[in-house]
């Protein structure tokens, strides 16, 4: 009996590039959705791993590729880019790959064949795609592939990723056996021969350009062998000068012989575009027009899918508490896990929309402009160009806006953006304004047009944005960085967002946050569960079973056979009348237990602390449990005082001790500084921890922020009492 078992054959194959040259689209468009987003080992950098299997000449293949950070060298400027040379150039990691697919932007050839030529000289198999060949030829480029692969003795492939042209003939020549570059780009010991000498008598096996590289390593972290080193004269900002040279004069020779035409004229749309919205004056504002746009989008058309979710949440949860039967795992069910999820679920729309709106920019070739324009204002604040983004989007969550800084490459400006981000004043402290502001700010017109309340609604979204300024500020002198910050980027020609790029990064970003921050809220949601639904001692059980006893006693229509409408009428009046105060009394008992649960005990065990700001328990026990959410800040204080018309009853709530109204000008001020400052969201904390893989700033964050709030508050409160 014939054997047809045939064994797949795996290719391991890492995508390396420059910014900008199309790298995330030609993997997109080799693994399709089959990707994974994961962590480089150590490091705080995302990796992203995907795998494709193909049939090839009657042969199975699996492919698995490894998109690496951008880069434009290996000699890395920032930690994104030493993940990428690290994997090239380290045979030990991990991710080292069987073969490396370099991506050249092919209008931008010259400056990718920089990278190429220097893993050419590591001696790795290697194949070159040339992508946006298209736009290369629209734009007058003539580039013999054939030709630049004998030149540089690796294969060459011309692709399109964006309309997957010249995929096959990529697929085809990596399921091949790729063999190592035939011959060097340059000569690397003509650069630095003692160096390359010295370290060849280490390990012989070791080709020049590995020997020449590893010198600028040892050079930097090991004194025993800077002290070698500088024996033999070698500098390494003196052989990286050199080194460049030589390369670029290379580059040259190859581009005047394969390139028909070297220098690709930008299309003349581009360049209209490219007037105004990189004008010193009119880039600004069409930013600014944009910004509010997309901010307008997210904010309104969110809210939508926003309510369909929480009233999808709050039927089912009233349906599992009409349906389950009574007891603590149907309790768990309704009131914490349902809860949690919900809290986790009602942020997608806004994360969908919000790098839907990224990804066109992004795809479009908008955002390099964005990037090119407010750099240089931006980094006067220990920010970066790419930091706007992520600061205008906290205005609508927290959230999404950290999970955009991803666009920002160095460390440090990024840390700085996701530190300062959640001081934007986001959608959830609105209810929480909007209360306290009607409760302290009287409501008329002042300067004949303008709405006092809404003045001082717009002060505290005015308050986070210069705070959260400020704060960038002061961070950039404390942190320190290894890397310096870089902005070096061509800016890519407009064209229209493909639309499946967009949907794999609203795919990608939605996943994460679900599978990744909600396992945390999921989490903190189960804690305060427990914390609010048991309590110490018999009073706490005696209240649960009033609470028990009323809601399976609700008050019944009564059956009648009259057909007069005037004692119809009483009858449904009487009926509303006693559901009302049945309502009331579950309402009352609740607050009782939720006073003699742990979360009360814990309000009243902070009172000390938090009393110095002009808080009683009550207000303790909604700071914590507005811990998940700040807008859990007033559905709190409802079920405290069991009582749907929340304003009129906080408006006459007495000091018991002084008889004074309890929400004054001082308490409500100092109680919207707290919101303003303090970090009571724990979604931002599940996503900081995620995105910078280190339970570290999420405490700093955490610590500092309540640390300013409760001085604030408490600067404030006794200023103004």
């Amino acid at each position: 009996m014939e054997n047809n078992y045939c064994p797949v054959t795996l290719r391991k194959i890492a995508l390396i590039g420059n910014p900008n040259s199309g790298k995330s689209t030609l993997f997109n468009a080799l693994t399709g959705l089959h990707q994974k987003t994961g962590n480089f080992p150590g490091v705080t950098v995302d990796k992203k791993t995907g795998t494709a299997h193909r049939r090839i000449n009657k042969q199975d293949y699996e492919f698995f590729y490894v998109d690496l950070p951008g880069t434009y060298s290996l000699y890395p400027k920032s930690p994104d880019e030493e993940v990428a040379t690290h994997v090239i150039t380290d045979e030990k990691n991990p991710d080292h790959p069987e073969i490396v697919l370099i991506v050249a932007d092919a209008m931008n050839l010259k400056r990718s064949l920089f990278l190429a030529g220097q893993i050419i000289d590591m001696n790795i198999p290697c194949v070159l795609a040339m992508n946006m060949i298209d736009e290369a030829e629209k734009a007058g480029l003539h580039i013999d592939a054939n030709r630049l692969s004998n030149r540089l003795g690796i294969p060459v492939v011309a692709v399109s990723a964006r309309d997957k042209t010249g995929i096959d003939v990529l697929e085809n020549i990596l399921a091949e056996e790729v063999q190592e570059p035939a011959f060097r780009f340059i000569d690397p010991s003509s650069i630095a021969p003692g160096a390359v000498k010295i370290l060849k008598t280490e390990n012989a096996a070791m080709k020049d350009y590995q020997a020449l590289h590893l010198a600028h390593i040892l050079y930097e972290r090991d004194e025993k062998w800077r002290e070698k080193l500088n024996a033999v004269g070698f500098s390494p900002s003196g052989a990286q000068a050199e080194e460049s040279l030589i390369r670029y004069g290379v580059i040259a020779q190859h581009l005047e012989e394969c390139v028909g035409n070297e220098k690709a004229e930008r299309p003349l749309l581009t360049k209209k575009i490219d007037k105004w919205l990189t004008h010193k004056i009119w880039g600004y504002v069409i930013f600014i027009v944009m910004m509010t746009m997309v901010f307008q989008s997210i904010f309104y058309l969110a809210k939508y899918p926003m309510n369909w979710i929480t009233f999808g949440f709050s039927y089912l949860q009233q349906w599992c508490s009409a349906h389950l039967p009574a007891g603590i795992l149907s309790d768990l069910f309704t009131n914490g896990i349902l809860a949690g999820l919900s809290g986790v679920v009602v942020f997608v729309p806004q994360i969908a929309l919000l790098f839907f709106f990224i990804a066109l920019l992004e795809d479009s070739g908008y955002m390099a402009r964005v990037s090119f324009i407010l750099d240089k204002l931006m980094r006067r604040i220990g920010l970066h160009g790419r930091s706007v983004i992520p600061l205008v989007s906290g205005m609508a969550c927290a959230v999404p806006a950290i999970m955009s800084t991803r666009t920002i490459s160095n460390w440090k400006e990024r840390i700085i953006t996701i530190m300062v981000t959640p001081f934007m004043s986001c959608s959830a402290r609105l209810p929480v304004y909007v209360l306290l502001i009607s409760l302290i700010i009287p409501n008329r017109i002042v300067f004949g047009i303008f709405q006092l309340q809404g003045l001082a609604l717009m002060a505290m979204y005015l308050l986070g944005f210069f705070t959260a300024i400020i704060s960038a500020w002061v961070l950039s002198l404390i942190i320190r960085a290894k890397g310096k910050s870089w902005f070096i980027m061509e800016l890519p020609v407009y064209r229209m967002p493909k639309w499946s790029n967009v949907f794999y990064v609203i795919f990608e970003k939605v996943k994460v946050f679900l599978f990744d921050a909600g396992k945390v809220i999921m989490a903190i949601s189960i804690v305060l569960w427990v914390l609010t639904s048991f309590g110490p001692g018999e009073e706490f059980q005696k209240t649960q079973t009033l609470i028990d006893a009323l809601k399976q006693s609700p008050p019944e229509f009564p059956i009648t056979t009259t057909d007069d409408p005037k004692q119809l009428h009483e009858f449904r009046r009487a009926y509303i009348v006693d559901s009302a105060a049945w309502s009331n009394s579950i309402k009352q008992e609740e607050s009782k237990k939720l006073e003699l649960s742990y979360a009360g005990h814990l309000g009243k065990f902070i009172e000390p602390a938090i009393k110095p700001l002009g808080y009683d328990w009550k207000m303790g026990v909604a700071l914590i449990t507005s811990l998940a959410a700040r807008e859990v800040f007033v559905g709190t204080m409802s079920t405290i005082y069991g009582t749907v018309d929340l304003q009129t009853r906080m408006k006459k709530e007495k000091d018991p001790v002084t008889g004074k109204p309890v929400y004054t000008l001082a308490t409500g001020i100092s109680l919207m500084l707290f919101y303003a400052f303090a970090l009571q969201c724990m979604s931002t904390i599940a996503v900081v921890r995620r995105e910078t893989k280190s339970w570290k700033w999420p405490l700093i964050q955490f610590t500092y922020m309540g640390i300013l709030a409760y001085l604030a508050s408490l600067i404030t409160y006794q200023l103004l009492k």
